[in-house]
């Protein structure tokens, strides 16, 4: 290489190894959110094991260069570096059922911190510890003398920054939720390759090698591989990433379902043939009849919409409903549309639930079920977003929320968000569903709007469908008296309280099924 396109080359090599660890670790996020959710935790464990891979990196990187200060030894690590990263689509979705088969057979408790610390580990670390030893490395080549190290240093650092913060946005808004997670690695994976192609060109050696590495990431690129998160799963009938989620659509003989986390279960289940379908959302169709007359025409805002299962079963049995939704998610909303039948004349806002809240007006029912993976979004479980709730219920409103978790350990979050929610509401009652571990909140101003619902229920039709389910969910009503666990804006610890669940929901699961070997064989 001429000594004239050196230091360019090198401020190059800066810039696209940087922007190449910030969409990993952005890629990283997306391919263990489908397993282990998108927590705090999750993100806390991605950037603590990335930073101590990129120290360990600096310091090899340091030491490798004042060794040996010839820069073909870096650029044999960013193609080595290129091809690990290739193989992750492939090779990570096996590796990540496999550390956490492991870690399941091995701890008892907090698997979703074991088993994502360790699945992070195989994957990323080595290949970060590659890409870190790239600053110091080129630092050293591109300092000659002492009389503008200081600028060289400076250019390099920034080149790597810009790099980063390019790294950060573009797999966010434009390669993961326009091609996926997959080709978004094999783009920088093809990056790291033809920088180290372009370089071995100039000096003519090891061309062969480079230029086969940036054809098998092209061909990886292009060829027909199936990089289903949920491989095992033939019923799919629509697999993506939007910005939030990924999102599956499986199509069974009787039902429709939406998924959006392989391990965390189902989010929404849509019977082909209408009426109940042993899900929460038909213990839910009691609250219209607590907020009033079974042909009122009552409003229902419902916050965290999903497919809108619960807005079309509502139509179904409260045709003088008005009801509106509201979803962070657009990819969900359509899916909603396309798959899932829900009616055109029920309006959904794309946007975060509680700010839609802050200007919206008052409603008869609202319904919060905004739970994102494992656990509910702090800023829609505080004492200060119920209180806002309220504000914006009619005077015989009542607010429902779906906790998806059930657990009755003390100090849980369950207990946190009941404790909560009644230090807002003066009455609030609670339902337990049978066969899964939802939990459905009523929230109301008064005890003696529940006795309302029990009595509308009652004067239901004896041939009506709803009649013996409805008496079922109101004879099960546990009144809630509540305590002194409160969920602030300021104190929400809700990704630890949901993992301690999380833990519960896994345990219950093993000893049910007789171990991991009989629940995956189920």
């Amino acid at each position: 290489m001429k000594e004239s396109m050196k230091k360019p080359f090198l401020y190059a090599t800066a810039f696209f190894s940087g922007m190449s660890i910030m969409a990993i670790e952005m890629g990283a996020s997306r391919l263990l959110t489908p397993y282990f959710s998108s927590s705090q935790v999750i993100w806390t464990i991605i950037i603590g094991i990335i930073m101590i891979a990129m120290a360990i990196g600096n310091v090899w990187g340091g030491r490798a260069a004042d060794k040996n200060p010839d820069p073909a030894r870096l650029y044999r690590r960013l193609l080595i570096a290129a091809i690990w990263t290739a193989a992750l689509p492939f090779a990570g979705r096996y590796v990540l059922l496999g550390v956490t088969y492991v870690v399941v057979k091995i701890v008892h408790q907090n698997y979703l911190v074991f088993a994502s610390f360790f699945s992070c580990l195989v994957l990323f670390v080595f290949p970060l510890i590659l890409l870190g030893t790239t600053t110091p490395s080129l630092i050293k080549y591109s300092t000659d003398n002492l009389t503008d190290n200081g600028k060289t240093v400076g250019t390099i650092e920034a080149c790597g920054t810009i790099g980063s913060i390019l790294g950060t946005f573009l797999p966010t808004f434009v390669t993961i939720p326009s091609f996926g997670t997959a080709i978004t690695f094999y783009i920088f994976a093809g990056i790291l390759a033809l920088l180290s192609l372009i370089f071995f060109i100039s000096r003519r050696k090891h061309i062969v090698k480079a230029a086969g590495v940036v054809g098998l990431v092209v061909v990886l690129m292009f060829a027909p591989i199936n990089y289903s998160f949920a491989f095992w799963d033939d019923k799919i009938i629509y697999e993506g990433e939007s910005i939030y989620n990924y999102l599956r659509v499986e199509d069974e003989p009787e039902q429709i379902i939406l998924s959006t986390n392989v391990l965390a279960g189902v989010q929404s289940v849509y019977r082909k043939g209408g009426g109940l379908a042993g899900m929460y959302y038909d213990y839910q169709l009691a609250v219209p009849l607590i907020a009033g007359e079974i042909d009122d025409p009552t409003s229902l805002l419902i916050l965290g919409m999903g497919t809108g299962t619960y807005a079309k079963t509502c139509l179904d049995y409260y045709p003088n409903m008005k009801i509106e939704g509201v979803e962070i998610d657009e990819k969900i909303v359509d899916l909603s549309r396309k798959y899932f039948e829900l009616p055109e004349n029920v309006p959904v806002t794309v946007e975060d639930g509680r700010a839609f809240l802050r200007n919206a007006g008052t409603y008869d029912i609202i319904m919060v079920d905004a739970y994102q993976d494992i656990t509910i979004p702090f800023q829609m479980s505080s004492v200060e977003f119920f209180t806002m709730v309220k504000e914006h219920l009619s005077e015989d409103g009542v607010m429902l929320v779906n906790l998806n978790m059930r657990t009755d350990t003390p100090g849980g979050i369950n207990q946190w968000l009941i404790d909560t929610i009644c230090s807002v509401f003066p009455a609030v009652v609670t339902v337990d569903v049978e066969g899964n571990t939802n939990r459905e909140v009523f929230a109301c101003r008064s005890m003696e709007q529940i006795e309302k619902g029990r009595e509308r229920v009652e004067r239901l039709p004896e041939d009506s469908p709803l009649k013996p389910h409805l008496r079922k969910v109101m004879a099960n009503l546990q009144v809630q008296t509540g305590g002194d666990r409160i969920f602030t804006d300021d104190k929400a610890p809700v990704e630890i309280l949901g993992m301690d669940a999380l833990d519960k929901v896994i345990q219950d699961t093993l000893e049910w099924n007789g171990g991991i070997d009989a629940m995956l064989q189920f």
